[in-house]
């Protein structure tokens, strides 16, 4: 629980620097120069740098029920390995997490591991429904959840939406948007995330209620959202490494929402650059390769994140290192209300070490994770995560 960590460039958002970091029972304690205690295990970095870890604000581990595809653990320890102390985990196991019983299971899980910080969503809908709510009543008085969503189908009635939405300005909740009107759904992917974007950005206007869009890959919806950000304040959006990194013309591999034109992610860049997406969430999505082959769509993205958008929009001069660790880690712990995303005293002691230099091949054999649904096998990429530090304790080293 008490680390010391010499000789790093220490990097956030905020700052720039070749310095100490002393972090004592799982808190950051001090960051400054030249910084020595006695009898406290001690790691000397130099020549690596050292970030905040990364927040993830949408993925997917699940368990109850799918855990052939990936459990608790496997996809604790791909965080892990990516660089992650805290995670954002969907509704959608296995029965669906709209009840207290669901969402106690994962807690325990996380308990027990004592790996990554867990936030589990509750289903907008009871068991993804689209109809009732009734059941959000049950968690009123648990302060430890932040977010409902129900991710992977989205809420089509829109009175329902309006509902949720009031329900969660009530108690605090964000509530996280799949947007996506299955109307639409299979003959134009970009009408369906675009006509849904503008309803939840008018239902958040009207209701006030925290409206986080996930996974947004449209210029459009871009656009909607940036306008919105001109007009009121409860807006938050993430993009996906895979929105930012492939266009549909070079790997058109099955996600949902789809790969993109150039445009698109030019604009998703351009979005990135002048503020308006708030953070990086990776969706991560496990399967077997048999559902993928019967045409589940998603990826895992845990593991690849970093390397990704590092080189994508780091050392393409896109953005700064800083810009990175702002919507790899600041923004999404602010969302999540995680003690995390910067390098300061009194925060978590949560950090990854890094080596920007380094190339690397993507290796699907390598992934913590127990899924090898990628596109970017045989991938070349720069950035290394070295080792991952949660409240102080070395839980991943390479």
């Amino acid at each position: 629980m008490n680390l010391l960590i010499k000789n790093a460039r220490v990097i956030d958002s905020l700052q720039d620097f070749n310095g100490d970091i002393y972090i004592e029972n799982g808190l950051i304690k001090e960051v400054g120069l030249n910084l020595n205690k006695e009898d406290i295990e001690t790691i000397d970095v130099k020549g690596s740098v050292v970030m905040p870890s990364f927040i993830d604000t949408h993925a997917h581990f699940r368990e109850p029920g799918l855990t052939y595809k990936e459990d608790i653990e496997t996809g604790s320890r791909a965080a892990l390995r990516g660089g992650y102390t805290g995670v954002c985990l969907m509704a959608n196991t296995q029965p669906i997490c709209s009840s207290k019983e669901v969402l106690e299971k994962v807690r325990e899980r996380e308990k027990e591991l004592k790996l990554v910080d867990l936030h589990q969503c509750v289903s907008v809908t009871k068991g993804f429904n689209g109809k009732d709510i009734s059941h959000l009543d049950n968690f009123i008085d648990d302060k430890r959840l932040k977010a409902i969503s129900d991710d992977g189908v989205g809420v089509m009635d829109s009175e329902i939406m309006y509902s949720a939405m009031l329900k969660a300005k009530e108690h605090g909740w964000v509530i996280m948007s799949h947007a996506e009107d299955k109307g639409f759904s299979e003959f134009d992917m970009r009408i369906a995330e675009n006509i849904m974007t503008l309803r939840d950005l008018y239902l958040a206007k009207e209701t006030g209620a925290r409206l986080h869009m996930c996974h947004v890959s449209t210029k459009e919806a871009i656009e909607y959202i940036r306008d919105a950000k001109k007009s009121f304040s409860n807006i938050t959006c993430e993009v996906t490494p895979h929105h930012i990194c492939l266009t549909k013309d070079i790997n058109d591999y099955r996600v949902n929402p789809p790969i993109r034109e150039k445009e698109d992610v030019n604009e998703v860049i351009k979005a990135i650059k002048d503020g308006v997406v708030d953070c990086i969430g990776t969706d991560h999505a496990p399967h077997t390769k048999e559902d993928k082959e019967k045409g589940s769509p998603g990826m895992v993205g845990l593991e690849t994140a970093f390397p990704i958008c590092y080189t994508s929009l780091v050392k393409s001069g896109e953005i700064t290192l800083n810009k990175l660790s702002e919507i790899m880690s600041r923004n999404g712990a602010k969302i999540l209300g995680m003690n995390k995303g910067i390098i300061s005293p009194g925060m978590d002691g949560d950090l990854v070490i890094l080596d920007l230099d380094k190339k690397i091949v993507i290796n699907s054999e390598d992934f913590h994770s127990k899924a090898k649904n990628t596109p970017f096998e045989g991938m070349e990429f720069y950035g290394e995560v070295q080792m991952t530090i949660k409240s102080g304790r070395i839980l991943y080293k390479k």
